[in-house]
């Protein structure tokens, strides 16, 4: 019987905790930002199965496509499912990363897709070489997942290493598709530019996102895959009318409305991160004889790791007792003394207040071991 391995990331999904760093995304948004009179008229109907045409042509236009290009829908990872679920199953050949978000990596193999898996390293700064996909590239490979920035970490895989990637895939495996989930990439600091999509780097390119992590609708349920391959769109259509039938058409509305006040949404988001990054910084400059962390390019979280001189078992239950809430490493296939910290969901008081409490477990977890 097929069954989705059972990973403990899914305890993110319990009460939030006093000082909850385990988040990977900003603060959410709230019902009344985005209701409208006109949105009580709604009925409350079945959906298309490609998605809402309002919405498509929202996603389409931040992404220089078409709207029949764009296929809503519910949440990033029923688009990851779908993928893996039409491009391969049955032992179809995935090349993807460790560490990765888990439940990427639970939808391969659920299944029963074969992963061939590239590691990357907190003392590598969790960089990825297009020479690191070649050699893992078969001509049975039928999908190269990545994302971009990466989570846990937030690092970015750079254009240019996208497109050697996809001249090897041309070379070894030219019926194969890549994946990028772009879900972080407009959460970018302050200034600092966005990422172009990569959608437009080849027809065997697509990309999945969501308006979960950037733009703090997470309770929308709403995601999206762009593809410029026709049967591709096709077949995805088809999965997801056989699968959930249609996104709800409530969500697809209250979407719109968030593209609709993007710019208001990111312009306040955006200096959000920059504050948190630069809080969280500067907290690992004043602990670096404890911890070292990968400072990321985008997103609203950081890996942060523990020095030799931290019992990781004191400094996991120091955590618990004083309700600070991390991300394990080893949820995502990390080493053990690793942790994602979640910098872009609390206020900047309450950042302060459970870097202050993460610094006391720091200690604790030294004291013990001594």
């Amino acid at each position: 019987m097929a069954t989705f391995p059972h990973n403990d990331i899914v305890s993110l999904t319990d009460e939030e905790s006093r000082h909850e760093l385990g988040e990977s995304y900003g603060p959410d948004l709230r019902l009344s930002d985005l209701l409208t009179p006109e949105l009580g008229d709604l009925e409350l109907s079945y959906g298309t199965a490609a998605g809402d045409l309002r919405l498509r042509t929202a996603i389409a236009d931040a992404h220089g496509v078409r709207p029949d290009q764009v296929v809503v829908t519910v949440g990033g990872m029923h688009a990851i499912f779908l993928l893996a679920y039409l491009l391969a199953d049955h032992g179809g050949e995935v090349v993807t990363t460790a560490p990765l978000f888990p439940l990427t990596r639970n939808a391969y193999e659920s299944v029963g897709s074969d992963v061939r898996v590239i590691p990357l390293t907190f003392d590598d700064g969790y960089r990825l070489t297009a020479h690191a996909v070649r050699e893992r590239l078969t001509p049975q490979t039928k999908l190269v997942s990545l994302t971009t920035p990466q989570n846990p970490s937030g690092v970015a895989v750079p254009p240019e290493t996208l497109r050697e990637i996809v001249a090897a895939m041309n070379e070894i495996c030219p019926d194969a598709y890549l994946m990028v989930d772009e879900t972080y990439r407009t959460a970018s600091y302050g200034e600092d530019p966005v990422a172009e999509t990569a959608v437009h780097l080849g027809a065997n390119v697509v990309t999945v996102a969501s308006l979960s992590k950037c733009h703090g609708a997470a309770g929308l349920r709403i995601g999206w895959i762009v593809s410029t391959d026709t049967d591709l769109v096709d077949q995805l259509v088809t999965a997801k009318f056989n699968t959930v039938v249609s996104a709800s058409p409530v969500t697809e509305a209250l979407a719109v409305r968030v593209f609709e006040l993007e710019d208001e949404i990111l312009a306040v988001r955006r200096p959000w991160l920059a504050e948190g990054l630069a809080a969280t910084e500067d907290w690992v400059r004043a602990h670096s004889e404890l911890v070292e962390w990968v400072r990321p390019d985008a997103g609203a979280m950081c890996t942060i790791r523990l020095k030799p001189s931290v019992d990781v078992g004191s400094f996991r239950r120091a955590i618990a007792e004083l309700g600070v809430r991390l991300a394990d490493g080893d949820w995502f296939g990390d080493e053990p003394r690793v942790f994602r910290l979640g910098f872009g969901f609390p206020p900047p008081v309450e950042l302060k207040a459970a870097l202050d409490a993460l610094a006391t477990a720091l200690h604790q977890a030294v004291d013990a071991d001594d």
